[in-house]
């Protein structure tokens, strides 16, 4: 048995930042995923943004009694193809019971998302490359005549969810205006938000931060895991291994691995899409979101990305390429130089029916761990999980309470299977 080695499973976003916040604490680290750190699912394509803004959990009676207006057949960002309606049963009912505790959910969720530019800023400068972050806030805008009573509601409903605002400059919205063939935009400076200049990188600098410091990277397929006495059995291609301490971290592919030891995690994967524009300069050096279109576009490197949608069409779907395309008509009417087609990307965001992570510890006295379902903001809440996992296997007291994301709020595993 490797018992003096933590396995990490899953090399996203939030496996690299427990496996950096394990490492600094001291513990030996094996880090496996059947791809490279930040390849695979939304960390490798998300668009940057730390959402310091998103304290409520999606789930909300507005949602739940209009979502038909978001549909992709609508033009909106939201898709359920009709056969996916009775799979998807389960998960939205669940989906909408959690829309009437929202205030409750949101005061679970809030401490852990408000400070989260903060906790990037704290986590970058620990490891040497606070070069990755921008600390430029975002901007909200929309567009047409109900544009500013739109900027002010949003403004009302921030001030009470203690997010501060700011008008956005003028002669931005007079640019966006313009590049759009509109006659007037409103918008809202959200100066506690930032993002990141390339989230593959992030992820990779945070393995590198975990192996400077003895962690080990295995580019291996975990299948499943099995309780065996006083240590958990991994079942690899290449066989079997021993661990005393595991930390699940494989975010849509996670339910399955955790059913064997009594949790119930129902994942589904919710899958975006982003285009790039290379060599494009910003309209400003900071992530904008077109609220209209459901469109945010966020400066990266020698390039901006565009990401929308939220595809609920299932784990074994194929990219549906009408949406790529739709997305770069919306970026030419809004005035960028896009072309009709080109490469694209798309991602699944490992979302809980609640929109709140699943963050803790298997029932009993196993060391199984877990750090799932971060939804739209797992880059977001990347720092504080891992510094969340790092209290609880390291046996501190942690520095927020966990008991709002214990997966047992969802009740045990359905017995056919360990799947969502």
């Amino acid at each position: 048995m490797e018992e003096k080695a933590v396995a990490v499973i899953g090399a996203g976003v939030i496996g690299c930042a427990v496996a950096c916040a394990l490492a600094q604490c001291g513990q030996r680290v094996v880090l496996f995923d059947r791809h490279d750190p930040g390849t695979a699912g939304a960390s490798y394509g998300n668009v940057g943004h730390i959402a310091a803004e998103l304290v409520q959990p999606l789930p909300s009676p507005g949602l739940l009694f209009g979502f038909w207006r978001e549909l992709f057949l609508l033009d909106g960002p939201l898709d359920i193809p009709p056969g996916r309606l009775g799979a998807l049963a389960p998960w939205a009912w669940r989906f909408a019971r959690a829309a009437f505790r929202r205030a409750e959910n949101t005061r679970q969720l809030a401490p852990l998302v408000k400070p989260a530019v903060s906790d990037f800023a704290r986590l970058l400068g620990s490891i040497g490359r606070p070069d990755l972050l921008r600390r430029n806030g975002h901007f909200q805008v929309w567009f047409g005549r109900n544009a500013a009573r739109r900027a002010a509601a949003e403004a009302a409903s921030m001030r009470v969810l203690g997010v501060p605002t700011e008008p956005a400059p003028p002669d931005l919205l007079d640019t966006l205006a313009r590049g759009a063939a509109q006659s007037s935009a409103a918008g809202l400076g959200f100066p506690d938000s930032g993002h990141v200049v390339d989230p593959l990188e992030i992820a990779q600098v945070l393995v590198a931060a975990a192996v400077q410091r003895g962690a080990r990277f295995e580019r291996n397929d975990v299948r499943t895991l099995l309780p065996t006495g006083d240590a958990i059995e991994l079942t690899t291609p290449a066989g079997r291994r021993e661990f005393a301490t595991v930390v699940v971290c494989a975010g849509p592919w996670s339910a399955h691995l955790l059913a064997p030891f009594g949790l119930h995690a129902p994942l589904e994967p919710a899958y975006g899409y982003h285009v790039e524009l290379q060599a494009h300069e910003p309209q400003v050096q900071a992530p904008l979101i077109y609220m209209d279109q459901k469109v945010l576009v966020t400066p990266m490197r020698g390039r901006l990305r565009a990401s929308s949608y939220m595809e609920f069409s299932g784990s074994d779907s194929a990219p549906d390429p009408r949406k790529p395309v739709a997305l770069r008509r919306k970026l030419r009417a809004l005035g960028y130089r896009c072309e009709p087609a080109g490469p694209s990307w798309r991602g699944a965001r490992p979302v809980l029916p609640d929109y709140l992570p699943g963050i803790g510890r298997a029932p009993g006295s196993q060391r199984l761990f877990y750090a799932i379902g971060h939804q739209h903001i797992g880059l977001t809440l990347a720092p504080v999980t891992g510094e969340l996992v790092a209290d609880i296997v390291c046996g501190r007291q942690p520095r927020h309470p966990l008991d709002a994301f214990d997966l047992r709020r969802f009740g045990p595993p359905p017995r056919s299977s360990g799947a969502a």
